[in-house]
């Protein structure tokens, strides 16, 4: 097993998440995908977590992800989701019609 050192801990902490899109709609496809992926990337690296496995569905992502113990998983996930979520509505105009009922 793989362990990192902090300066008094030995730690190997590793955590599994999965969500899903609102209403299970199969919208995580094509550049919207891609952009989830590097959103989700962004944020990891700025928390200093690692991704040793990850999978963007049409409808779900699946994370396998290795945390240092300062790291909050429930705000890890908030981030994760909340950063992706806002970053993709801001830029895909389809999406906020999508979820948010408004027609245009």
């Amino acid at each position: 097993m793989d362990y990192r050192h902090g300066s008094h801990t030995r730690f190997s902490i590793h955590i599994h998440v999965v969500w899903i899109t609102k209403y299970r709609k199969k919208v995580l496809k094509g550049e919207v995908a891609t952009f989830i992926r590097e959103s989700i990337r962004e944020e990891c690296s700025k928390m200093k977590v690692d991704i040793l496995k990850g999978y963007v569905s049409k409808d779900h992502v699946h994370l396998l992800l290795f945390i240092p113990p300062q790291v909050a998983i429930s705000r890890l996930a908030q981030k994760l989701k909340g950063k992706s979520s806002f970053k993709a509505l801001s830029k895909f105009e389809h999406l906020k019609k999508t979820f948010w009922r408004r027609h245009g």
